[in-house]
């Protein structure tokens, strides 16, 4: 058995991408989206028909293409909120609202999508609200155990810790070419809140994600979900061997682990203490802010040229 074939047996396996060809041929559950990834697909040649003017519907347009390829009965597309609006509750309730009523026009329910939305105190207001309305949300740039906690408390459906740019960032600090996996940082952070989730019996379900190698992903196994890119798909199809879950909620539950609850103040406080999360989340939201910004320009040209 492959390891991919063996790590669907104890995780969701789920493809982190806007190549909708890439989608077809692993034929996942689920499938993420963000802004980077659609300024890639955008520009591909094969993809210039899912291509619109508002930005928006462009996004959406590619989820429904997307959607035609991963479980048809419970897979779902995860679609992100302008990261301009990552500050700001009210626009970013009003932006979800729209693109759930882009999904509606297209004739897909609300069970098919997830609402990507930075991990900001204000992004995570939003997201509760949102939950109640029915529509369910992906909580993405998420570096701190801050974040995880106030996620859990607001009842979102799912968030997307990210191991690849936490273990980038301590590499650079230490100035390592590599970090061993049993102290990598970036899968201690998911293995720390996967813990805590399942100990406490939260319902929010934890999907590792960005991840750079192989070895990081097999160290999740047993996590809710783990969104991959398609180069690593490759590489675990291509491997051969056993992947044992690593991760498990009856074990967690025997943790003596503490439960937090977290105000505003708190959450702000103990999100500052983690000098990495502070900058990788910044980080994050400038660059697919920029990226959001290369898509609309490369549209408006494509729009000028038609």
């Amino acid at each position: 058995m492959n390891q991919l074939d063996a790590l669907k047996r104890v995780s969701i396996v789920v493809a982190d991408t806007g190549d909708i060809d890439a989608v077809a041929r692993w034929k996942p559950r689920d499938a993420t989206t963000n802004p980077s990834l659609l300024l890639a697909a955008a520009q591909d040649p094969r993809y210039r028909h899912l291509v619109s003017a508002d930005l928006d519907r462009m996004f959406v347009n590619f989820g429904r293409e997307i959607l035609k390829h991963v479980d048809q009965d419970r897979g779902r597309v995860s679609t992100e909120v302008d990261a301009r609006l990552s500050f700001d509750t009210m626009a970013t309730l009003a932006k979800a609202r729209r693109l759930m009523a882009l999904y509606a026009e297209a004739g897909i329910g609300p069970e098919r999508v997830l609402i990507k939305v930075a991990a900001t105190w204000e992004g995570i207001r939003a997201a509760e609200q949102l939950e109640r309305e029915g529509i369910h949300c992906n909580l993405t740039l998420l570096f701190s155990f801050a974040q995880a906690v106030a996620c859990a408390e607001a009842g979102v459906t799912l968030i997307s810790p990210f191991v690849g740019r936490i273990y980038d960032w301590h590499k650079a600090a230490r100035k390592v070419e590599d970090i061993a996996i049993e102290d990598d940082p970036g899968v201690a952070s998911v293995t720390r809140i996967y813990n805590y989730y399942k100990r406490h019996g939260y319902r929010t379900q934890v999907m590792g994600a960005s991840f750079r190698k192989t070895a990081q992903i097999i160290a999740l196994a047993g996590c809710d979900l783990l969104t991959i890119a398609p180069d690593l798909l490759e590489k675990l199809a291509k491997a051969e061997g056993e992947v044992p879950a690593r991760l498990s909620a009856d074990a967690a539950r025997r943790m003596p682990i503490e439960m937090e609850s977290l105000d505003e103040k708190a959450y702000r406080w103990l999100h500052n203490e983690d000098a990495m999360a502070v900058e990788k989340l910044s980080d994050g939201i400038r660059k697919f802010d920029a990226d959001a910004r290369k898509l609309e320009a490369f549209m408006a040209a494509q729009a000028k040229a038609a």
